[in-house]
């Protein structure tokens, strides 16, 4: 892409570094793509762009997890790597650094900051006594937890005791609070700020845990080797790390600070917290802005492989196109906010957006010029009012656009260039132009179909950060180059003469019902070929309980049901909605027994039903408790009692 302006300013920005535990699903490719978009449009803006990302590849779930697939840890992330790297290729994800926690460079640098950490008193060896969701690992005090369960993943915490090395993050708390009051912009959306003050500095900072002995996958502290650095300072420091520090000064005095990290709301506290902490113990610049962004749920549940309802961007991409998926991510999700990711809102939105809007702007458009003035059109102006009106749409675009990326308010800042698109079909549909190619009418046809011309070269610029093929092919039927200047965009009647060449269909319609179940049907054999090549019986993963007290297992509230009617789930495959008698009372509680069971098989049968379970949604039936049962590899079994007992009896 080509610059509009000399590049004067540097822009720093950079995804999380992702932790690879397993393949990247749809919501971690949402930070990619945006931060992929926003470099596109800062270069589009004549800045020079470091954009970074990377994978934290240390830590007791990878070594689990590595474990469990029979090959080393470093095996376990490469392997993963290969992948990622795969996924970024095919969405022309255009980082500058890839950095990996593994590398030599990076354990050298962790090793340094450690021990200048340790040796100015930032750090201090103790015992570390408390509470530990191993999935996450993160430690967590008991009034950090939500009904009893980790705060960020909902899944049990069990206590843990180990020596360990503590960053002082308590000494830094008045520091923060005074660098967000003097920084306002530093986290976004503002309400975030607000959440983070409730939920961590209302009962003051506690000194955080930096080491670990209770596994050895991870860097070695230098100078007490059993013990390993925790994620904090290993991962976080990537980021600096990328820009050179302590190993290139001229690199890291151009790049830092950061202009901006792009997160996902579970890790916030992480970057706007200890992050700043540890950059101010080491009198290091905090980085510009904190951006976090919500997850993309489906079905208004958060994507998650135990769940079994993990969508992967590579089938989309594969079927539809990269554009096609970055287009809906961007436009459809208020970035800050969870969106709810569904396969035929994707459809539909292709088909209103692509294909009708920009798809049959520019194939009639292009017809036109081919069929009225043999593919070249010169430039004609006019003071006619619809002419004026569509002038004014077009060269408003670049200020509205550079006025809600400000605040990343992407969703609405691509619908407005898409306000130019829309604008330019209602002047097709207001002018008429087949009416008019007779001699009479002839220049003013021309003019029309060089303000339709002028606009599509308008929003190919303005389209390039978000949609870039699309946007190289928009500018190929209108036979310019696929260098683009910015500053262009503020100019109406540019080009002298266009000499247009018809190109393919950019996006074909689509069958909504037929493609929804293509795509599913792709993501699914998707997930069970990694699971031959991985070795695996099934896509789960049951991640080793720990021991829990009587008092834990007493809080179950474990009744007998009896199955009172039973159907097919009309959303799903595997899910069967059935109406269990519990006593006086009745519910509905969807299973996934549908592979198993029939309807029929299981009405009148005696079911152990968990009564306490939150109530939550399958495929849009709410489901009001669990039907136990038990499973061994593809065998599955619903548990009853022996004896005939009636429904509603406790199981104790």
């Amino acid at each position: 892409m080509g610059r509009g302006v000399e590049r004067m300013e540097k822009y720093y920005l950079s995804t999380p570094i992702y932790y690879p535990s397993g393949y990247l699903h749809i919501g971690n490719t949402y930070t990619t793509i945006v931060a992929d978009m926003l470099k596109r449009y800062k270069e589009l803006q004549g800045m020079d762009v470091y954009f970074v990302t990377g994978s934290d590849e240390h830590g007791e779930k990878i070594q689990k997890n590595a474990e469990k697939a029979g090959v080393t840890p470093l095996e376990f992330v490469t392997n993963i790597n290969k992948e990622i790297y795969k996924l970024w290729d095919s969405l022309d994800i255009r980082y500058d650094k890839y950095i990996r926690t593994t590398d030599k460079s990076h354990d050298e640098l962790v090793k340094k900051i450690f021990t200048r950490l340790y040796e100015q008193g930032d750090i201090y060896k103790g015992e570390y006594t408390g509470l530990y969701c191993t999935p996450c690992e993160s430690f967590w005090t008991e009034s950090q937890l939500v009904d009893g369960k980790c705060p960020d993943c909902g899944k049990e915490v069990h206590p843990a005791h180990e020596e360990a090395y503590f960053f002082r993050l308590s000494n830094y708390k008045d520091r923060l609070l005074k660098y967000y009051e003097e920084h306002p912009e530093f986290i976004e959306p503002e309400y975030k700020k607000t959440e983070m003050l409730n939920n961590f500095f209302k009962e003051g900072l506690q000194d955080l845990c930096v080491s670990r002995t209770s596994f050895d996958w991870g860097i070695q502290v230098p100078f007490d080797p059993k013990h390993v650095v925790y994620v904090w300072i290993d991962a976080l420091s990537s980021y600096i790390d990328a820009a050179g520090y302590l190993q290139d000064d001229e690199k890291f005095k151009k790049l830092w600070p950061a202009d901006i990290h792009l997160v996902g709301k579970e890790i916030l506290r992480f970057h706007v917290i200890i992050w700043p902490a540890l950059l101010m113990a080491l009198d290091l610049p905090l980085p510009k802005k904190v951006f976090s962004h919500g997850w993309i749920l489906f079905e208004s549940d958060k994507m998650s492989k135990s769940k079994g309802n993990v969508i992967y961007p590579e089938p989309i991409i594969k079927l539809y196109g990269r554009d096609a998926l970055r287009y809906f991510v961007l436009r459809e999700f208020n970035f800050g906010s969870d969106g709810n990711f569904q396969s035929k809102k994707f459809m539909e939105r292709v088909n209103s957006d692509l294909a009708n809007d920009l798809g049959n702007l520019v194939s009639r458009t292009i017809a036109m010029a081919e069929k009225y003035f043999g593919g070249t059109v010169n430039k004609k102006t006019s003071d006619d009012e619809f002419d004026k009106d569509l002038i004014d749409v077009a060269l408003t675009r670049k200020a509205v656009l550079d006025e809600k990326m400000e605040h990343l308010n992407l969703s609405v800042a691509i619908d407005e260039v898409f306000k130019l698109i829309r604008r330019s079909n209602k002047y097709i549909d207001e002018t008429c132009p087949w009416t008019l190619n007779d001699d009479e009418h002839k220049e003013r046809l021309e003019t029309i179909i060089y303000n339709l011309l002028e606009a599509l070269r308008i929003s190919s610029v303005l389209l390039s950060p978000f949609i870039p093929d699309t946007a190289k092919k928009i500018r190929e039927a209108l036979g310019l180059g696929e260098e683009m200047k910015y500053e262009e965009c503020d100019e109406f009647a540019l080009v002298d003469k266009y000499t247009v060449k018809k190109i393919d269909t950019l996006f074909p319609r689509l069958d909504v019902d037929k493609e929804v179940e293509r795509l599913l049907t792709e993501n699914a054999n998707l997930i069970k070929s990694r699971e031959e090549k991985d070795g695996k019986a099934k896509a789960e993963e049951a991640d080793a309980k720990p021991a829990i007290e009587f008092d834990d297992f007493a809080k179950l509230d474990l009744r007998l049901g009896e199955v009172i009617d039973s159907k097919e789930h009309p959303e799903a495959d595997k899910l069967l909605i059935n109406t269990i008698k519990i006593g006086d009372e009745t519910r509905t509680i969807v299973s996934g027994i549908k592979k198993w069971y029939k309807p029929e098989d299981i009405i009148g049968k005696k079911v152990v039903v968990v009564c306490n379970l939150k109530p939550r949604k399958l495929r849009g039936v709410e489901s009001q408790g669990m039907i136990l049962a038990c499973e061994n590899g593809d065998d599955l079994s619903l548990v009853t009692a022996l004896e005939d007992m009636p429904s509603g009896s406790v199981i104790a």
